[in-house]
């Protein structure tokens, strides 16, 4: 079995490494970006993929997505240092297998690794609790949002500029462009066009 392991941080992958070298039998690749980890997937065909959510340039999101383009067979497990609910959500919405925070144990990561590997999905089980109280428990991902950025959602729907929506809110144009930035982070988008797209979904009749 073949398994790619892509961190931008060397210390992680080397630790990873060493913990899969004990725990699984399996040849492990790595990577650092994006870009090398697109490499090495259509070079090797891996059948697991250990991927952090934070890549330099194209973020962990976008090339899960492409993994899954180029073979919707891969299991891929994320493993991030984010724990917010929606974070969780939205890897597993995008067809990641499972989700475990660097802050979890090594125990949990390989429990986690051997459950992806079988065939199974795994969520930390920390993560799992809040992320069913907090996020899968509603079918609405605007009830993770403040007011505000529940207007701003609202208004990027109707078409609207930063320019259009600070004066319709009455704020500053800085305030609005952080706060959407504030927004994407919440919903783990990277662009601007897929946070337009994520508040027409919300308001969709």
């Amino acid at each position: 079995m073949k398994l790619l392991l892509v961190d931008d941080h060397a210390v992680v992958r080397e630790g990873v490494r060493r913990l899969l070298s004990m725990a699984v039998e399996a040849a492990v690749l790595e990577a650092a970006t994006g870009r090398d980890a697109l490499a090495v997937f259509k070079a090797e065909k891996p059948e697991v993929v250990i991927l952090d959510l934070n890549l330099p340039g194209s973020g962990g999101l976008d090339l899960l997505r492409r993994l899954l383009i180029e073979d919707a067979k891969t299991k891929v497990l994320i493993f991030s240092m984010h724990t917010t609910p929606l974070y969780v959500a939205r890897a597993l919405q995008a067809g990641a297998r499972g989700y475990v925070s660097k802050g979890a144990g090594a125990e949990e990561l390989v429990e986690a690794i051997r459950c992806v590997i079988a065939g199974g999905r795994y969520v930390e089980r920390d993560l799992a609790s809040e992320l069913a109280v907090n996020v899968l428990g509603s079918d609405d991902p605007g009830k993770a949002l403040s007011a505000r950025e529940l207007d701003i959602m609202r208004l990027l729907a109707k078409g609207k500029g930063l320019s259009d929506i600070a004066d319709a809110l009455g704020i500053s144009y800085k305030t609005a462009a952080n706060t959407c930035t504030a927004i994407k982070h919440k919903l783990l988008v990277e662009r601007t066009s897929d946070l337009i797209r994520v508040a027409v979904e919300m308001h969709a009749a």
